[in-house]
């Protein structure tokens, strides 16, 4: 089987499924992506480059989708470049949104395109209308336009996968029979408790017995409650003076509007906040794998917080690893937490209530165990990687033998077999044919105990969100 796997920051999302496939010699993996300099083993990787920028002249709903296009146009010469080698992918498994898969049927017709979606933009009830409900007419405007690389992506997609039911209710409902729910899967073998934790920083050594408030996260902003966790964590100094506090992810903006030139949330919040105390504020930066779990294997208490959007890969992996979580509540968390049984649920812009649900389950840290279990088991139950990699495998292995799945994300048993056109579907009375011709298919050649493929290591660096 040859698979083309489309990603400006490849591996990202595909990390796991794309390592899979590399580890069996049978396959053919390529990639594509922007130049960052990751590589996995077996992969061959190909880098595009857009042409030229989008141009800031054009108007301001539609510079993204220039963008969009120009990658696309990058992507599309790629391609082309790819088939005149000879290599022509029986699946092409992208990531929608940035463009990269506009053009990719275009390119190769034969193949099937199955599409990542993380997330379909709308100013209400989202993101978009969470710090400020007045959205002006101009932004309403602007963000449905946003959508235009997506809508393309789900016309002409052979099928698509959508990580989370609030993600996946963001999406139009009408396009939702040719889109699998299918988390990426967390490594539950890898992310898990430890009797003895310990995590070594350059100022001290931590360990289990230990007051210790943890926060991570890809980038430090608003959309991630960065700013109100500080001023908790500044609340619960005063009161715990044991309590360390340690904050791993980069002091940049990875989601939401950036502050002017120069400035950062963590240095805007440190000096709103005097009155903490350094000697016991960390701020690790982003962590290889080892110390992240080292991170929350130590935890006491492990904050999370998002307003309405792409959930986090770092809840997941702290519930896996038993972690006591007191999370915003909120849509994304609520599909995983519920309060009091695996989790503890507070308002996201309440500073106070934060530090008052935190400290509470630090004074009762002794009697909190089943909510820690309850979450390990929450993750081990519906999002363990060594259950959806088997899943992720053969939703691509159906894809290249011009099967579609059993089941889709309303239910449905029987969708229709796709047609000889691109992204088409076939006529009614072809259904009981490809009902008839689907047949269950064998799972990859080695299934390691934790589901993660035997060509990639446990230390490289997380890429949390």
């Amino acid at each position: 089987m040859q698979v083309l796997f489309l990603h400006n920051n490849f591996p990202a999302q595909y990390r796991h499924v794309a390592s899979a496939l590399a580890a069996d010699p049978n396959n053919r993996i390529v990639a594509a992506s922007l130049d960052n300099k990751k590589m996995l083993p077996g992969v061959t990787k190909h880098v595009y480059k857009a042409s030229r920028e989008a141009n800031k002249s054009n108007h301001h709903y539609l510079r993204g989708t220039e963008a969009a296009v120009l990658d696309g146009q990058a992507v599309f010469r790629m391609c082309l470049g790819l088939r005149q080698k000879g290599f022509v992918p029986d699946v092409v498994c992208g990531h929608s949104g940035w463009g990269t898969t506009i053009y990719v049927k275009d390119a190769f017709p034969e193949a099937r395109l199955l599409t990542y979606y993380e997330w379909y933009y709308r100013w209400r009830n989202s993101d978009v209308d969470f710090f400020d409900k007045s959205v002006s007419y101009d932004d309403q405007c602007r963000i449905r336009t946003r959508n235009l690389p997506i809508l393309m992506d789900l016309a002409h997609c052979d099928w698509g996968v959508c990580p989370t039911k609030y993600q996946l209710s963001q999406i139009p409902p009408i396009f939702h029979p040719k889109l699998s729910l299918l988390h990426d899967g967390i490594d539950t073998d890898f992310f898990r408790p430890a009797e003895a934790p310990t995590l070594a920083l350059p100022n001290i050594t931590l360990t289990g017995d230990m007051e210790i408030l943890t926060y991570a996260t890809r980038g430090m902003e608003p959309y991630r409650g960065f700013p109100e966790f500080m001023r908790a964590a500044a609340i619960l100094q005063k009161r715990r003076p044991n309590l360390q506090v340690v904050i791993a992810g980069s002091d940049r903006v990875a989601y939401g509007r950036k502050l002017p030139e120069g400035q950062t949330y963590r240095t805007k919040l440190l000096a709103e906040l005097p009155e903490l105390d350094r000697s016991r504020l960390h701020f690790t930066g982003l962590l290889p794998y080892e110390q992240y779990l080292q991170l929350l294997q130590v935890s006491t208490v492990h904050v999370y917080l998002t307003i309405p959007f792409v959930l986090s890969w770092s809840l997941l992996e702290s519930m896996s690893t038993g972690c006591l979580i007191v999370a915003s509540n909120t849509d994304p968390v609520r599909e995983l937490i519920e309060d009091g049984r695996n989790g503890l649920l507070v308002d996201f812009d309440s500073p106070q209530q934060i530090a008052d649900r935190a400290e509470d389950a630090i004074a009762r840290r002794a009697g909190m165990a089943e909510l820690r279990a309850n979450a390990r088991a929450t993750i081990e139950a519906g999002y363990a990687l060594k259950d959806l990699l088997p899943k992720h495998i053969g939703l691509i292995r159906d894809l290249a033998a011009r099967r579609l799945p059993a089941q889709n994300a309303v239910g449905l048993v029987e969708p229709a077999e796709p047609s000889a056109m691109e992204g088409g579907y076939a006529a009614p009375e072809r259904r009981a044919a490809a009902a008839t011709a689907a047949k269950p298919q064998a799972q990859p050649p080695h299934k390691p105990r934790s589901g993660r493929p035997p060509n990639i290591s446990q230390g490289r660096r997380r890429r949390g969100r």
